[in-house]
């Protein structure tokens, strides 16, 4: 695909529903997110009450059709929703991103008319969490290596396994489970189901000690003879591992969107401290050292930016955006890092300590280099589609 036919018909202008997304959320962020964000992330815990907030402000569901309980916006505004609340809070950002992308659009997209009353409207009013398991101790960016099995038993199906690193893995009260039931056909095998955390034998294990989004719970998930009633299997019989790849492709423009943000919050803060931070005299901003980071930060996020809405824009129109959606998150991640690492240094020994903020980005930016694909996955991806 050319250039041409990438950029053709992009309107790279916001358009008033996006713009007031945009300063709604930003507002959000700065007046209810900021204060004691630092202290979340020593405390590796997130506020429920900001939950019930983003809820009320119908975040949690941004993309869902209103009939469901939701927003009823286009996955531009998500990004932007994301983006906004991520140059605050990286934590906030992941639990709108795997909530909207992984388990909602999944479930409004695939499920059954009872499956989205019963499922899809609590979870897009944020009157309930959804977490998505997929990754596994031996399946991680081998998707196809599933260790966790839902075996056919009369009207239901014995779930059994282990799940890892499991975003909202606490906090959830809804999980969609991928599992392998028919080991022979391998990845032809595999099932998406929906899965309440109060059935027995569902148990949830140690919280990860993670070095970024610490406010964010991510756990370890258990299963023992989880009796999964067969009318919450999401699709037709192994259709599980098509589900999970294509709840993957647009999840990949959230955490796209969350490392942008990223990236803009950490840019914002050097841009500010740069102007306020004199040495020899003058504002540390009038030294072309530092001019030329501010440049290379400001260059760098409006092209993963670009990338970005470009992805999302694809995907709302109905194009084939697996592509789109790889490099931005692959460009956006790479950026993330790089941008806080810059501005740390920009900040010098102030941006080591936690009161600047910086080095919570720093920390914060690594991850959207790993989860959802790891980069060499998206380089796997954006391989793929370019030899077709």
């Amino acid at each position: 695909m050319s250039a041409s036919q990438l950029l053709a018909g992009m309107d790279f202008n916001l358009s008033e529903e996006h713009l007031a997304v945009q300063a709604a959320v930003r507002d959000f962020a700065q007046t209810e997110l900021l204060p004691g964000v630092i202290e979340r992330d020593n405390a590796q815990h997130f506020d429920p009450a900001l939950l019930r907030k983003m809820s009320e402000l119908g975040l949690l569901g941004i993309m869902v059709a209103p009939e469901y309980g939701g927003g009823g916006m286009d996955t531009l505004a998500y990004a932007i929703a994301v983006e906004e609340i991520s140059k605050v809070d990286a934590s906030a950002g992941v639990i709108v991103s795997v909530n909207n992308s992984l388990v909602c659009w999944g479930l409004e997209e695939y499920g059954t008319d009872q499956q989205k009353q019963q499922y899809l409207t609590p979870l897009a009013s944020g009157e309930v969490i959804g977490a998505f398991c997929l990754s596994e101790p031996e399946a991680g960016s081998d998707a196809t290596s599933q260790h966790t099995t839902a075996i056919p038993n009369g009207d239901h199906y014995l779930l059994n396994g282990t799940k890892n690193w499991i975003t909202n893995g606490n906090t959830s009260s809804v999980c969609i489970v991928i599992a392998q039931t028919h080991p022979e056909l391998k990845h032809k095998g595999i099932n998406a189901f929906i899965v309440d955390k109060g059935w027995t034998g569902f148990s949830v294990g140690k919280k990860e000690d993670k070095m970024g989004i610490r406010a964010s719970d991510t756990h370890t998930l258990m299963f023992s003879d989880v009796k999964v009633p067969a009318e919450n299997r999401i699709g037709a019989d192994g259709f599980g591992f098509r589900f999970a790849m294509n709840v993957l492709n647009g999840g990949r423009i959230g955490i796209a969107a969350q490392a942008l943000g990223i990236a803009a919050g950490a840019f914002e803060l050097s841009l500010k401290y740069s102007k306020e931070r004199k040495t020899f005299g003058k504002p540390i901003a009038e030294h072309q050292a530092i001019q030329f980071k501010l440049s290379e930060m400001a260059v760098k996020i409006e092209a993963a930016r670009l990338l970005v809405y470009k992805a999302a824009r694809m995907k709302d129109e109905g194009k084939d955006y697996i592509q789109a959606a790889a490099m931005a998150k692959l460009y956006a991640s790479e950026v993330a890092m790089w941008v806080t690492t810059e501005a740390v240094q920009v900040h010098g020994g102030y941006g080591y300590v936690k009161e600047y903020h910086v080095e919570r980005h720093m920390r914060d930016a690594k991850i959207t280099q790993i989860y959802e694909g790891t980069s060499e996955i998206q380089k796997l991806v954006i391989a793929r589609e370019l030899l077709k």
